[in-house]
């Protein structure tokens, strides 16, 4: 049996001999759990007591565990602490690797700045400056990488030998043979929608007829490429991001990049090609499927006849409005495109990682392309096209 095991425990004890001026404070007993109350009674007693000429004698100091330690701290402070634990002879390498863990334990908790109260407005002022701050970072970013592929481009461009025509073509089908079946039924729904609230309200103005300009002009020029845009985004642009940021999670980028290839080259640059092959093709078949719902509509409440619906929008509706959407359609294409990828290198290891930047990726895309979209509706209307 150990010595420790063997004696009996003894309420730990505190006092100080001698006058105030310079006083010897001796620590005796188990400064332990079980006597905490009685200790804490005689360190507030003594704690306005000492002062820095008073000498601390820890010889006859028995068992200390964190509670006695804690107790010690506050009636000794800081200062007095730091002196014990420098003096060998007082205590055992024990408690004095103990009373210093005590210590360096209230001293930062100590050290930490208590949180300012903020109100209201500060908090929402902050919030703002905040999200200001990661949308900067989202443009530079974008920016950044938007020159990163134009100059893999262009010089690729003159190396035919380096060009991935497996790549586009096995992209190409994912991204344009296969949505087409999507994109004409929501297309065609959509137009019929447009044509039956059209007729619903101008038939009370006898002006049925322009049903079929209204259905015509808001595809030609808005509704194909939008919608198609849109649907290409949470379906492609989604695709893109999970890709590559598998690859990125599972470091097959970093595997490329040691086998001396271009990531931008290898995995972007085919999927860029391909969504500004594909997103035009997309875009006309949503324009003939939306007119064609229109038109279907248009005979059923209407008793417009097909010829009728085809020859008022021959008559009326000008090559202009058509160009005008399909000239949106590659901007669409490679903004959705150069987000997808760009989320993509952005995951940082983790299926977590992977979720919310394919979530974020379908997000920034549909928010472009509705805030170019409408950019693009302006400028239109002011150049009179």
């Amino acid at each position: 049996m150990s010595e420790a095991a063997g004696r009996e425990s003894r309420p730990g004890e505190a006092r100080l001999d001698g006058d105030e001026a310079a006083g010897v404070l001796r620590l005796r007993g188990d400064w332990t759990l079980a006597h905490h109350a009685a200790l804490r009674r005689q360190a507030e007693a003594l704690r306005g007591r000492l002062d820095a000429a008073t000498r601390v004698d820890a010889d006859e100091l028995g068992t200390l565990d964190t509670a006695g330690a804690r107790l010690l701290h506050g009636l000794l402070g800081g200062e007095r602490v730091a002196s014990l634990l420098t003096d060998a002879g007082g205590l055992s390498r024990e408690r004095r690797a103990l009373l210093k863990a005590v210590a360096d334990a209230i001293a930062g908790r100590e050290d930490t700045p208590a949180e300012p109260e903020g109100s209201a407005i500060g908090d929402v002022l902050a919030h703002i400056g905040q999200t200001m701050g990661v949308f900067w970072r989202h443009v530079t970013g974008l920016t950044g990488f938007i020159g990163l592929i134009l100059e893999t481009a262009l010089r690729v461009s003159v190396q035919p030998r380096r060009w991935r025509m497996t790549a586009l073509v096995a992209n190409l089908e994912r991204t344009g043979l296969d949505a087409v079946p999507i994109i004409a039924l929501l297309t065609f729904l959509i137009g019929a929608v447009v044509a039956f609230l059209g007729a619903t309200v101008l038939q009370n103005f006898g002006a049925s007829i322009f049903t079929v300009d209204l259905v015509a002009y808001s595809f030609l020029r808005e509704f194909g490429v939008l919608l198609t845009a849109i649907i290409v985004a949470g379906r492609t642009a989604s695709s893109f991001t999970a890709q590559i940021g598998s690859m990125r999670a599972n470091e097959e980028i970093d595997a490329i990049r040691v086998l001396g290839l271009d990531p931008i080259e290898l995995l972007v640059l085919p999927r860029v090609y391909a969504l500004l092959i594909a997103l035009p093709m997309l875009t006309f078949i949503a324009m003939l499927s939306g007119i064609i719902g229109g038109m279907l509509v248009s005979a059923m409440t209407l008793d417009i006849s097909p010829v009728l619906f085809l020859s008022r929008i021959e008559e009326n509706v000008g090559l202009t409005h058509f160009w005008v959407g399909m000239a949106k359609a590659p901007v669409f294409a490679f903004l959705i495109a150069v987000i997808g990828c760009l989320e993509g290198f952005r995951v940082q290891g983790s299926a977590q990682s992977v979720g919310e930047h394919t979530t974020s990726a379908v997000v920034q895309s549909i928010f472009v392309v509705i805030v170019v979209d409408a950019v693009a509706a302006l400028f239109c209307m002011e150049m009179g096209w």
